[in-house]
């Protein structure tokens, strides 16, 4: 019996709405002379930090932080300096307190790294999870990845 095919799971750029670019900076590079793997932890914080706390996207209310507390990293390609890198983000969950990104970065059209991070709204006096907002909820909307159905999170 043949075993089953495997779907091709490589990311496509354009399934993640949130996009910016950034470049390889050679302090970015380790001995073997590509961008170390913990280099690839910077260029997805960038990708979050970027959409989460820039005020027009009105995703961190006042009061409420954003705080990290997942990072699943998969390496697929070398990548190496100089070049110019394209970060993608696309929202593939929405918890009571939490938000889960699927992260791309791109290197002349191919997936070179891509990640699952999971995000917590924080209140900043409390110091503990926060609800997420209607609004908040609202304003993810055009961050959803393509061809993911997102459901608001349950009460």
């Amino acid at each position: 019996m043949n075993a089953p095919s495997r779907l091709d799971t490589t990311p496509r750029l354009e399934d993640f709405p949130y996009r910016l670019s950034d470049n390889v900076r050679f302090g970015d590079l380790d001995p073997n002379q590509h961008v170390n793997n913990a280099v690839y932890a910077t260029y997805f914080e960038t990708g979050r930090v970027t959409l989460m706390k820039l005020p027009e996207y009105g995703l961190t209310p006042p009061g409420l932080a954003w705080i990290m507390v997942r990072l699943d990293m998969h390496f697929r390609a070398e990548l190496r300096w100089p070049g110019a890198i394209e970060l993608g983000l696309g929202v593939v969950k929405l918890g009571r307190t939490s938000v889960t990104f699927e992260q791309v970065v791109f290197s002349e059209g191919k997936c070179i790294a891509s990640a699952t991070s999971v995000g917590v709204l924080l209140d900043e006096a409390t110091r503990r999870p926060a609800p997420l907002t209607a609004e908040v909820i609202e304003k993810f909307r055009p961050w959803h990845k393509r061809g993911i159905e997102v459901a608001p999170p349950s009460s």
